[in-house]
């Protein structure tokens, strides 16, 4: 069982499959292991890293060779996959929404795609979630970067020269990101609020020190689905929502957005008029920009300024802690791959709870069912 890592070619990827931790567990496994020479560089790992723990480095053409498992970060092009073995296995995080046609490619050429980002919210899947992992850490780095281009400090300070404030920090989407963004601002020392359309986070919110901002006086989420999702609100909720929303909003130092929808384009929370409301020199940002944004104006990797208010997002955020991001996305692999590891067989051999959610190509077809309706 050859497993084979390759270096990401995606424009402003700087993230790796494979840490030196789990080379040396894949070993311990019985695979091999191959990286592609440079492939951890961007991360602070280097060829010689991998090499002390049995992997072998060299060029693409010597390490995607036969390989049964590749794994990347993000999907690689079906045309670097030449010489692998018959069905390989692609693992990595695929975009199957937004890479349809790269999808389409792999089952072509016979390989068998798994997708991690569609691994089920379940528990025992919780140690195998990329998206998860990375939103945490995005979550901090949010902050952190909007902490830099903030024009004052954080938290507040009484000096011999006067008192100053702390800062206010409003989280809107209380997911893995924003329950990270609201930890990582709390102890910034900000003053931090922060809402969600999912009625369940009040507490997790109370819990990490934050105030919640919520619509008390109108009934509105009709209820919640699998996972904790919403699944509607009344027309008179969105109203009040978006009227108590803007009002927090035009008090607010740091405001940063967390709400994405898998296969869709972002929701909208924050609208020029509520820009302009807010003080100059306040900071937005936008973890969605990737996704056509939840801030109107938002510009991927771009620093926009709209009425003196600095709106940030990243098109790829994790990747700007491409150490930490990595060692985390490398884990989720390993654990994916060793829970079905097969020791008799010397592989994995996926159950269908699992292996039937995120795998999207087999036997030359598509056969995902969210892909398929």
């Amino acid at each position: 069982m050859k497993i084979a890592v390759l270096k990401e070619t995606a424009a402003g990827e700087t993230r790796v499959a494979a840490s030196p931790e789990t080379v040396k567990k894949f070993i311990g496994l019985g695979a091999s292991v191959s990286i592609e020479a440079g492939a951890g560089v961007s991360a602070s790992v280097s060829d010689a890293e991998y090499a002390a723990m049995g992997a072998a480095v060299g060029p693409l053409s010597a390490t995607v060779a036969d390989a049964d498992i590749i794994l990347g970060v993000q999907g690689p092009e079906p045309a670097s996959l030449k010489g692998a073995a018959k069905g390989a296995w692609v693992v990595a995080g695929l975009d199957p929404f937004g890479q349809r046609a790269r999808v389409d490619a792999y089952a072509a050429a016979g390989f068998e795609a798994l997708a991690m980002e569609f691994m089920p919210r379940i528990t025992r899947a919780q140690s195998m979630d990329i998206l998860s992992s990375q939103s945490n850490l995005a979550g901090y780095k949010a902050v952190i970067d909007s902490a830099g281009a903030f024009g004052r400090a954080f938290p507040m300070m009484m000096t011999a020269a006067g008192t100053i404030t702390a800062a206010k920090a409003f989280i809107m989407g209380v997911g893995v990101a924003g329950l990270q963004a609201i930890a990582t601002a709390r102890r910034l020392g900000a003053v931090v609020s922060a809402t969600d359309v999912r009625s369940a986070t009040k507490e997790q919110i109370e819990s990490l020190g934050a105030k919640p901002i919520f619509v008390e006086s109108v009934a509105g989420i009709e209820g919640e689905g699998a996972g904790g999702y919403a699944t509607e609100m009344s027309p008179e909720y969105q109203k009040a929502q978006a009227e108590l929303v803007s009002a927090h909003i035009a008090k607010q130092d740091i405001v940063i957005t967390t709400a994405l929808i898998p296969g869709r384009a972002a929701p909208r929370l924050i609208t020029d008029a509520q820009i302009a409301s807010m003080k100059p020199g306040s900071v937005i940002f936008d973890l969605a920009v990737a996704q056509g944004g939840n801030v109107e104006g938002s510009m991927p990797d771009e620093v926009v300024i709209k009425h003196g208010v600095k709106i940030i997002g990243y098109t790829n955020t994790p990747a700007h802690l491409p150490a930490d991001a990595s060692a985390l996305f490398s884990r989720n692999l390993f654990n994916f791959l060793s829970a079905f590891w097969d020791k008799e067989a010397g592989k994995p051999v996926l159950d269908e709870e699992i292996g039937d959610a995120i795998r999207l190509t087999r036997d030359g077809k598509v056969v995902n069912e969210r892909l398929l309706g």
